[in-house]
Order: C-alpha cells, then structure tokens, then sequence
C-alpha cells in the first residue's frame, strides 16, 4: 500500500494525492497537521517537506514527483 504524509494547503501534496486517484492507485494519507506524531520519524528518515510518498517496496520520495508517481501506473 503506498502511504502519502500530507499537509494542509499543499499544492504538491494536493497534485500527488490527485495523480493517485486518477490512476485508482489505492493509497493511506497521514495529514502531519493533524497527526504530528509523524513529523518526527519523517525528520529522522531525513525528508523536511510533504507530501512524502512511501511505496510498497520500501522506497520514498519527497515533493511531487510524476516520474516516480508513473512508475506505480505501470506496476498494476
């Protein structure tokens, strides 16, 4: 399942989460203005701006990322 950590009134976060649906891509949204119990992991994990994407494989990205988000349409 790919998770998207979000925030209010992110346009890229807004573009990502758009593109998913687009391409019924099934996906869990932790918004870290109203859950910031993740902000801290995601700092860890070294990302400082949303949306970030965690893929089922393990990977992650940060931003909008169309390159990456197109990879996913052609694993289904």
């Amino acid at each position: 399942m790919v998770t998207v950590f979000s925030k209010n009134n992110c346009i890229q976060c807004k573009m990502t989460k758009k593109f998913l649906k687009a391409h019924n891509i099934n996906f869990v949204e932790h918004n870290i203005d109203e859950q910031p119990e993740f902000i801290n992991s995601l700092k860890s994990e070294g990302f400082m701006a949303t949306p970030v994407v965690k893929l089922p494989n393990g990977n992650a990205f940060s931003g909008f990322r169309p390159d990456e988000l197109n990879k996913l349409t052609q694993a289904i």
